[in-house]
């Protein structure tokens, strides 16, 4: 059989691998570990030795070896670069997918190179690694290919810094074979010597485990997480229970090379290795990378002094945010001069927490207000990459008793001041092609509660700025989403019952204001509802409606009376991503063929 050229850049897989603790135990004894490394054997402590990237994904490796055409006697794996993206967890599904990338030729009579590479993620949606792997096909050679590209590699002219010598036991391949890797010639004495040797052999990435404990134990001990690189040539093939030694030069900080050698004959069985690994600091920052973080990134709250805005302006620091926040300080119903200690102690307690945060005691409910609450931004760190507008006060009454003061003080705060403070911050994102803005509507504002016309018409109002920023920030990087919350705050302990007030903590509402808030959000123009745990998306819909009259004829009220049933009608009901958008089923109402 030759070599089928066609496969090289044909994709293989997405394969899905699902894994728990005891796979991982199972593999680490495979390559030799025991009681002296229990944090590869317990699972009270468990790490996962990072060769298990490779020992995980036997059936990509098996696929490209089948796919590529090679006679199965003549194939050994010749060589192996992993990159390390990630820490590998104890458990979960692994799904890899690559192609084949390259053949070479090494000649009649010297076999043939198959080059495969293939990145795997875990369940959690992180990549973890990336596996370069190079195939040896003995009994493939003289196809006319291009030769393998040359690479000079040399070990120091001195003695090792580290050797570590592991005896594996004569029954070594029959564990680890156990862990996936089932190639008859690590297990059949009769396909073992058809295919030239004696017994069968060691698997090469048996031995390729042995040496990766051997590099963590000298190099980084007991932090296998710290594993940035992990390359190795297969040079010789070995048999169980022949003693080995893994030899070791540090070269620098963060990189090594090291080989493996027969410990009876001194050949080298696993050459040209290199390891590279990450720094305690390079440690930490990739692992605060994992969640979503808001470090460099500058945050206005307002309304931060207590409640949901505390709350926000708490998270975004712990995250690595700089907040500014703003409170006024005032009453509940907005009346009183106002208090600079409400601000003042959230800044305290961030600061505290070893964050960054500034106070701002202005009032959104002033352009000047909103103007300086920007400007503390810029002056303190030069940019404003993320707004809450999360201000607000409460005036309920009546329709009939409400007053026209009522009216307008809560739009002032509510409606006006998410203007105020959103139209500088937002020509301050245009410059910079990033923002991320969320305004405060509410239940009231999206379906109407008693005593609340003020609040509700001015929660609705939010809504309709939403959706005409979303449109206007689109081409700017700038994203603008509406959230509903359902909390325990100042201004709702007299309007929820008491047992919900309980249930109602601003815990449950801050997750999904910091993921729209945050770079891995994609969302924009979206109402979204929170609360006790529970998210859901709102939106306004249209119904298909239908037809009262001829075209061209006005319709009667009588007409519309006939056809209500189908106008109010909202099964089949769609949305629309602007007002022009909207008028589409109208202007295709009278369509030829349309159904009426």
């Amino acid at each position: 059989m030759a070599l089928n050229l066609e496969t090289i850049g044909k994709r293989i897989g997405p394969m899905t691998r699902v894994y728990t603790w005891r796979d991982v135990v199972l593999y680490a004894l495979g390559v030799g570990a025991g009681f002296d490394e229990l944090e590869y054997c317990y699972e009270d402590r468990l790490k996962v030795i990072p060769s298990f990237s490779v020992g995980s994904i036997f059936d990509f490796l098996a696929a490209a070896g089948l796919d590529s055409g090679a006679n199965l006697a003549g194939i050994l794996h010749g060589e192996q670069d992993i990159i390390f993206h990630d820490t590998i967890p104890v458990e979960g599904t692994l799904t890899t997918e690559g192609a084949i990338t390259h053949m070479y030729d090494k000649g009649e009579g010297k076999g043939a190179l198959v080059i495969a590479e293939a990145d795997t993620f875990h369940d959690n949606g992180r990549k973890l690694f990336t596996n370069i792997f190079t195939l040896f096909c003995r009994l493939d050679g003289g196809f006319g290919g291009e030769p393998a590209p040359k690479e000079d590699f040399q070990f120091p002219e001195r003695e090792p810094d580290f050797v570590e010598k592991a005896a594996p036991q004569p029954g070594q391949p029959l564990l680890y074979r156990l862990s996936g890797d089932v190639f008859q010639l690590h297990v059949d004495p009769d396909f073992a010597k058809a295919s030239g040797f004696a017994k069968p052999i060691m698997h090469g990435l048996c031995t390729h485990g042995y040496a990766c404990r051997a590099v963590i134990k000298h190099l980084f001990p007991g932090e296998p997480e710290r594993i940035r690189r992990f390359r190795t040539r297969f040079s010789k093939a070995l048999y169980p229970g022949v003693p080995i030694e893994t030899r070791i030069w540090k070269v620098e900080e963060g990189r090594a090379l090291f080989r493996v050698v027969n410990g009876e004959t001194g050949e080298v069985v696993i050459d040209r290795g290199i390891a590279e690994w990450l720094t305690p600091e390079e440690l930490a920052l990739r692992e605060r990378s994992k969640g979503i973080r808001f470090d460099e990134r500058v945050a206005i709250v307002t309304g931060a002094g207590a409640g949901l805005g505390r709350a926000y302006a708490l998270d975004l620091a712990k995250r690595g945010a700089k907040v500014v926040v703003n409170d006024l300080g005032g009453a509940r119903d907005g009346s009183g001069e106002g208090s600079t200690r409400v601000a003042d102690e959230v800044v305290n307690e961030i600061v505290a927490a070893g964050g960054e945060a500034v106070a701002s005691y202005d009032s959104v409910a002033t352009v000047e207000g909103g103007e300086a609450i920007v400007a503390k931004a810029m002056d303190t760190w030069g940019r404003v990459d993320i707004l809450i507008n999360n201000a607000g006060i409460l005036r309920d009454g009546t329709f009939v008793k409400m007053t026209p003061e009522n009216w307008e003080q809560v739009k002032s705060v509510h409606l006006d001041g998410a203007f105020n403070v959103t139209r500088p911050a937002f020509v301050k994102m245009k410059e910079a092609g990033y923002g991320r803005i969320v305004v405060t509507t509410s239940a009231a504002g999206l379906f109407g509660n008693f005593g609340q016309a003020n609040y509700s018409a001015a929660k609705m109002g939010l809504v309709g700025l939403m959706n005409s920023l979303e449109i206007e920030g689109a081409k700017y990087g700038i994203q603008v989403n509406a959230v509903a919350p359902l909390a325990g705050t100042r201004l709702t302990e007299d309007v929820l019952p008491e047992d919900l007030y309980e249930r109602t903590r601003v815990e449950y509402v801050t997750p999904l204001v910091l993921y729209l808030c945050s770079e891995k959000c994609g969302d924009s123009g979206g109402i979204y509802t929170a609360g006790m745990g529970h998210f859901a998306r709102a939106a306004v819909v249209q119904g298909p409606g239908a037809v009262a009259a001829d075209e061209g004829a006005i319709p009667t009220a009588e007409a519309v009376a006939k056809n209500m049933k189908k106008i109010a009608s909202i099964e089949g009901a769609g949305e629309f991503a602007n007002a022009m958008e909207s008028l589409a089923p109208a202007m295709e109402a009278f369509k030829p063929g349309k159904e009426e």
